[in-house]
């Protein structure tokens, strides 16, 4: 559905590539999440699939077509996708429905009712269906432009932290309603994310970068347990780097457990309530150690720790 083949870019006036030979493909229905630190290049990749810039090396195809950027097309963006920026793209002046609908023929009204009120269903925006766009608040905004970009059902859908802006008691929901949604309608998505949530919870596949290279790309739940290194580890979680038996190991706070007696004794330094249960950070050999306990710990307190037996 969607090949690129080592794709490399610079921005005009510098030689520093933002991102270097690139390569991976994904299939039809897929949702890809695209993880890594700030300036990693997420968003540069999203453009240039969609066709904002012109690769300097290598190529992209969609469906066996290729890709191409402004010198190649007056109005640069392939017909087939749609891409959410950060800026929202909304017209202040006009209705939510106005904005949502913007790009559907007007030759049909009640079709086109019908679709707008079934993408505001979707995004949890139905009681804001004649509000002008400038009176509402950046997440209703960006819900608002989740909606307008699935008007015309693109069969490639390219997310720039699409729910970064909404409140979290309702991120949730909404995650469900957009990504069951694309599920239903067999519509690819690309996201760019820094919420883990959004990656683990609600993605086939994962894609990691750093320093505008890929590190490594293949289902969400080989990449959380291969811990390739701890850079890729701690895109997931508080991570803990521990010798155990003369072997260098990267282990998540679930994967300890507080046992009676051990060869790991930790000092413990804080405590960091989760709701259900607390992040200890501890402190092991002048390394620090991250692991989880049903009730708070005493500071300076020593616990001992194992690895689970899932580990």
């Amino acid at each position: 559905m969607l090949a690129i083949n080592s794709i490399s870019f610079s921005y005009q006036d510098t030689n520093y590539k933002s991102l270097k030979s690139i390569s991976f493909s994904i299939e039809e229905g897929t949702s890809l999440a695209v993880i890594g630190e700030s300036g990693c290049g997420k968003s540069t990749l999203l453009k240039l699939i969609y066709g904002l810039y012109d690769v300097d090396e290598g190529t992209i195809h969609w469906r066996n077509k290729l890709v191409t950027g402004p010198k190649f097309n007056l109005v640069p963006g392939m017909p087939s996708m749609k891409f959410l920026a950060q800026d929202f793209d909304l017209m202040p002046y006009i209705t939510v429905t106005e904005n949502v609908g913007k790009y559907l023929s007007n030759f049909y009204p009640e079709q086109k009712r019908a679709r707008v009120e079934e993408l505001l269903k979707v995004v949890e925006m139905e009681e804001f269906y004649n509000v002008k766009a400038k009176y509402l608040s950046g997440g209703q905004m960006q819900r608002v432009a989740l909606a307008k970009v699935l008007a015309k059902e693109p069969e490639l859908l390219l997310l720039d932290e699409p729910f970064s802006h909404i409140d979290n008691f309702r991120k949730n929901s909404l995650r469900r309603n957009i990504f069951n949604y694309l599920k239903s309608k067999n519509i690819t998505c690309i996201i760019a994310t820094h919420d883990v949530n959004d990656s683990l919870s609600f993605t086939d596949e994962i894609l990691v970068m750093k320093d505008g290279k890929q590190v490594m790309k293949g289902d969400t739940f080989s990449v959380y347990n291969s811990k390739l290194n701890k850079y890729v580890a701690s895109l997931f979680d508080d991570i803990s780097e521990i010798e155990i038996n003369g072997e260098n190991r990267l282990v998540y706070p679930h994967e300890f457990e507080i046992v009676e007696k051990s060869e790991i004794e930790v000092e413990v330094n804080n405590n960091y309530f989760k709701g259900n249960h607390f992040l200890v950070e501890g402190n092991f050999r002048n390394n620090l150690i991250y692991f989880l306990s049903d009730k708070k710990l005493n500071k300076k307190q020593k616990v001992f720790l194992s690895l689970n037996s899932n580990f």
